[in-house]
């Protein structure tokens, strides 16, 4: 297993860990700051620093039952070797801003509308995502930037949490998505909570607070057929 330092601490830009494990594909640390990538969110790039100062790129990743592969080079690396790994921090932290932006025209479109999501998709300081609505206008996405706009302004605290798994669903609404993503072995649910006004599961890596995800404009929306419409959005600095 692959201790997940940025489950708890998504500022956390490096660390030092060994190497557990070599396949054809990468190497398995004990710990690692890099997130894999999942729920829209692209994987975190950067580089695996050896004890003699070499850095071996990091630009893909996989997880899969708690085990994270990072890929490296052929032969650059053996069990037992120690390495620092160093995110690509500009790179995480745009993403950071554009999934909790994602959240916040979440939690504003459920609130109001009670649309759940059918899909989602980012990179850095642009996303979209898909909702169960029947029509879609000019006037209500600007509505929706209008109420995301108030949301940023009022820097609502974002706190994460991990608990057992009855009592995360214990908690109403707590998956927004029209499908439940998650897996029926996880024991124990990830939740990420902009207070105030979105609780949701999730897995992904996030801001400490509204305030720093800048400014959210729609910059476009689209029929995905009868019931589904798309939303786009693009973040920008904080004035």
């Amino acid at each position: 297993m692959t201790e997940l330092l940025y489950n708890t601490d998504a500022y956390l830009r490096e660390c030092e860990a060994t190497v557990t494990d070599v396949t054809e594909g990468g190497v398995v640390l004990d710990r690692t700051v890099f997130y894999p990538g999942g729920g829209g969110q692209p994987n975190d790039i950067g580089v695996l620093v050896k004890a003699d100062g070499a850095e071996l790129e990091v630009s893909k990743m996989s997880g899969r039952g708690g085990v994270i592969l990072h890929t490296a080079p052929e032969g650059s690396l053996v069990v037992g070797d120690s390495v620092t790994c160093r995110i690509d921090w500009d790179h995480r932290y745009r993403l950071m801003r554009t999934h909790t932006a994602l959240h916040i025209l979440c939690g504003v479109v459920w609130r109001d509308y009670r649309a759940q999501v059918t899909g989602g998709n980012m990179t850095p300081l642009a996303g979209r995502m898909d909702f169960e609505f029947e029509n879609m206008s000019a006037e209500l996405t600007e509505e929706i930037e209008a109420a995301m706009t108030v949301e940023v302004a009022a820097d609502r605290q974002i706190e994460v949490k991990i608990l057992p798994r009855a009592e995360a669903f214990a908690i109403p609404d707590l998956i927004r998505t029209k499908i439940n993503l998650l897996p029926e072995g996880i024991e124990r649910i990830r939740t990420i909570n902009i207070q105030g006004l979105d609780l949701q599961a999730d897995g992904g890596t996030h801001v400490a607070s509204t305030g720093e995800v800048g400014r959210i404009e729609i910059v476009g929306h689209q029929s995905k057929g009868r019931i589904n419409k798309r939303i786009r959005i693009e973040i920008s600095d904080p004035t």
